[in-house]
């Protein structure tokens, strides 16, 4: 047997779950949402920023370069992760790892350096805490995914 049969052999004998690509397009559009909520803190006006409450000006007036640097790497790392994840890429690994990173550094300046907790209390810890939460499981899937020969 060729090599190339014999890789295609292995192929046909690898059955994808179907709820993988389900879960891809999740994951696709989840991080979509995310380059969206970038897109709108780097537009924000400072009328926009004049309207909210004093503490919140604030946080947005002492946001250091090296968060939204941060964000920046989150978002579009996972992108990038979760459409290689779509289309069973391997390197996907790298860029998710890559992206959960960025969500950690951004998020280490949200929970210990700024006052984001005591301008917006437990509740707004929550979606950072998802953010984080949905970050681990892509890694996990996607290391999943390699293992169990889903990849390309």
């Amino acid at each position: 047997m060729t090599e190339q049969e014999n890789k295609e052999s292995t192929a046909e004998t690898i059955t994808i779950p179907s709820w993988f690509k389900a879960v891809a397009i999740i994951a696709l559009i989840w991080n979509i949402l995310g380059v969206l909520a970038f897109a709108g803190q780097m537009m924000i006006t400072p009328e926009i920023i004049a309207e909210l409450p004093a503490a919140e000006q604030e946080l947005y007036a002492n946001i250091p370069s090296w968060v939204t640097a941060a964000f920046a790497v989150a978002v579009f790392a996972g992108t990038l992760g979760s459409l290689l994840l779509l289309l069973k890429k391997s390197l996907s690994t790298a860029l998710l790892s890559l992206s959960l990173i960025g969500v950690l550094v951004q998020n280490f300046y949200s929970f210990f350096i700024s006052k984001a907790f005591e301008v917006n209390g437990p509740a707004g810890m929550i979606m950072p805490i998802v953010v984080i939460l949905f970050a681990i499981y892509l890694i996990w899937l996607s290391k999943k995914a390699q293992a169990q020969g889903w990849f390309s």
